[in-house]
């Protein structure tokens, strides 16, 4: 089995770990790994329809549960809602920061975690903003005051996944590189 095979399969086993994690009681919201799983696959997967796929579908898996517990009355949290397309599409822009890391190391992977978040956060909340009906824009007025209170009404969201991003980041591009270097290891040994 070749090293981009295990990456996929082990990138699937982390897509449902992932989905799990985002529905767990109690987490703070947006603290959630999906962010680092599209920079990480943009950076890692080299067939690159994998790469978009992976982080989009943990996150479909985990508003399927979420729509579950809600429909069972367990959860107060919709899985599916008026432009949650928007959300997916958004996570392949995510994938496509991934894309822009030239090489694996501190500095770059720590840029694109934290311009992942931030690129999230300002076309989401201009896309609430900007939606119509008081289940998406919050009836903000459609002026500069009314994008910066949407703004302002995100920034909690933002900082949890900003800090999700980052610590997220730092285990699978870590885990990564200990693998890789743990496989090369391996393979001076063997020769």
């Amino acid at each position: 089995m070749n090293s981009s095979r295990n990456i996929v399969w082990s990138f699937l086993l982390l897509v449902i770990i992932a989905a799990l994690y985002r529905i767990i009681p109690g987490r703070p919201f947006g603290f959630a790994p999906q962010w680092a799983m599209a920079v990480f696959a943009g950076a890692v997967i080299k067939d690159k329809k994998w790469a978009f796929i992976l982080p989009v579908l943990s996150m479909f898996i985990s508003d399927l549960l979420y729509q579950a517990l809600y429909m069972g009355g367990i959860s107060d949290m919709r899985g599916f809602y008026e432009g949650q397309w928007q959300n997916y599409l958004l996570f392949t822009l995510l994938v496509l920061v991934g894309m822009a890391i030239n090489k694996i190391n501190v500095i770059q992977v720590g840029i694109a975690s934290l311009v992942a978040p931030t690129l999230y956060f300002l076309v989401s909340n201009f896309l609430v903003w900007s939606g119509n009906g008081s289940t998406r824009g919050l009836d903000r007025p459609k002026n500069f005051n009314g994008l910066m209170a949407c703004y302002a009404d995100g920034i909690p969201f933002y900082k949890m996944s900003l800090l999700a991003t980052v610590i997220f980041s730092a285990v699978l591009f870590g885990t990564y590189l200990f693998a890789r270097s743990y496989q090369a290891v391996g393979r001076e040994l063997r020769s």
